[in-house]
């Protein structure tokens, strides 16, 4: 029971801290700024063109770094775990959601800045 009580609460902390990141990509989204969802269907956009050659301000390992934050903050595997350490064991979990965010927000505004600068538009894709 104590076990299932532990992956309640872990679940309970992802989606807080889920929710903690939408709101700091929404509070970094300044008035006629990207919208969160306009910073999401960049990063599709971005990983092509750094892929490409195509953008030089972000390299594949911040791409890579970005997207093992994602996974690790999903994942029901954690350094420190709650049921052994309480909020103690939140900590690492709120650590890489506030640097997920944080880059996120850094790389889709610089990308998406240079795609208005250049009129880099990728074959299929709008950019508004």
């Amino acid at each position: 029971m104590a076990r299932r009580a532990s992956v309640g609460n872990r679940q309970k902390g992802k989606l807080a801290g889920l929710k903690a990141m939408a709101v700091a990509v929404a509070a970094a989204s300044t008035p006629g700024g990207p919208s969160p969802a306009q910073r999401l269907s960049a990063l599709p956009r971005l990983a092509r063109s750094v892929a490409e050659g195509k953008y030089h301000g972000a390299g594949a390992g911040q791409l890579a770094m970005l997207t093992a934050a994602a996974a690790y903050v999903a994942s029901p595997v954690d350094l420190l775990p709650e049921a052994l350490l309480g909020v103690v064991g939140l900590a690492d979990d709120a650590v890489v959601i506030t640097w997920f965010a944080g880059t996120l927000v850094r790389l889709t505004d610089d990308f998406l800045d240079w795609e208005r600068r250049t009129g880099v538009t990728v074959t299929s894709e709008r950019v508004r």
